[in-house]
């Protein structure tokens, strides 16, 4: 079996998915890497943005107060090089509680999400709902993720590297497939 014969076996509009799938994951990584990685146009305002969020939905909790959120600049050895990034801290009490680095978020779902949605033939302006809608709903599903990591931290300290590793991420992923599930469902393939 060759390539060719193997290419023609795959449905015609599962491989312009699949092309439009990496086109858009390239030009994403080409575009963050060459101009928006060093810029922080994204990456800053969402970190601290998650973490004042989150600090505002934990003070607004009964008998929970006194959390606080501070941008802090960090630089540490990745590779060949050092790399500094800002990161949101959550205090409580003067108690460091929850340090947000950028790659917690919610950008990459954001756009894996985003990508799907643009790589599926669909009307132009339902594809723009879905892509607001989404990213609202993942922004505000990372908030209570990292709400939720600072409860646990703060109170069942014990359960707090689980749900950090593996039930807090099963549940963003399983939430956006669901999402993805939603979308798709009034898609017909040709």
């Amino acid at each position: 079996m060759d390539l060719k014969s193997l290419k023609n076996d795959i449905p015609l509009p599962i491989r312009l998915f699949l092309g439009k799938a990496l086109l858009f994951f390239i030009i994403w990584k080409l575009v963050y890497g060459l101009f928006l990685s060093d810029s922080r146009l994204l990456d800053e305002p969402l970190t601290e943005h998650v973490g004042n969020a989150s600090v505002y939905v934990l003070n607004g909790l009964r008998d929970m107060s006194g959390f606080i959120s501070k941008s802090e600049i960090s630089t540490y050895i990745e590779g060949e090089g050092l790399v500094t990034q800002k990161a949101s801290q959550i205090f409580h009490h003067d108690k460091l509680v929850l340090y947000i680095a950028d790659i917690c978020n919610g950008l990459e779902l954001m756009i894996l999400y985003i990508g799907f949605i643009v790589c599926m033939p669909s009307r132009f302006w339902r594809k723009v709902l879905y892509i607001v809608i989404g990213v609202v709903l993942i922004d505000i599903i990372n908030i209570f993720r990292c709400t939720g990591l600072i409860y646990l931290r703060e109170y069942y300290h014990a359960y707090f590297d689980f749900a950090h590793h593996y039930l807090f991420k099963a549940t963003v992923y399983t939430a956006t497939f669901l999402m993805w599930m939603v979308y798709a469902r009034k898609i017909s393939l040709k």
